[in-house]
């Protein structure tokens, strides 16, 4: 579609329906309109109220770290919400006290945990653990919450780890 191609001709290149061609053509036409009301909405929202979304009464919404794999209500954390979660499960050191069980407080700590690593650096496997274990016994789990939430990426064989950007 980004090179012209009729519809026609990508049913060839791709060997699929020309049908299947103009069924995706019309979904994204049908995203863009409602991405174009979307943004619109928001842009009266933001000017008419002269505040922004995310600010609620008494307190902000915190926005999820941008390699978050999944977006939905366990993200809907305030400033309040993040301090207090730290403070319950986490200790001046920066090490767990207790894992939490909850997946919006689980999110707030691997958020604060992800900081003891650096962006564009490549650890194996054996450096996460070492870094992990002075933060909580369980490091494997704590390992594999980075990984699953999104805050963190690996190579298939495992030998390799680093921060997702």
């Amino acid at each position: 579609m980004a090179e012209g191609l009729s519809d026609k001709e990508i049913a060839i290149k791709l060997g699929v329906a020309q049908s299947t061609i103009r069924n995706h053509r019309y979904k994204l036409r049908e995203k863009e309109k409602q991405t174009r009301l979307f943004l619109a909405m928001m842009e009266l929202i933001s000017s008419s109220t002269n505040k922004k979304i995310n600010i609620l009464d008494k307190d902000a919404l915190c926005d999820a770290h941008k390699t978050a794999t999944t977006i939905d209500d366990r993200y809907n954390i305030t400033d309040k919400e993040r301090e207090n979660t730290i403070k319950n499960y986490m200790d001046e050191n920066g090490a767990i006290k207790t894992f939490p069980a909850k997946e919006k407080k689980k999110i707030i700590v691997l958020s604060q945990i992800v900081k003891h690593f650096s962006k564009g650096k490549k650890y194996s496997e054996k450096e996460i653990n070492r870094i992990l274990q002075r933060i909580y016994e369980d490091y494997a789990t704590i390992r594999r919450a980075l990984v699953e939430y999104g805050f963190i990426e690996r190579t298939n064989d495992c030998s390799s780890y680093w921060v997702k950007e």
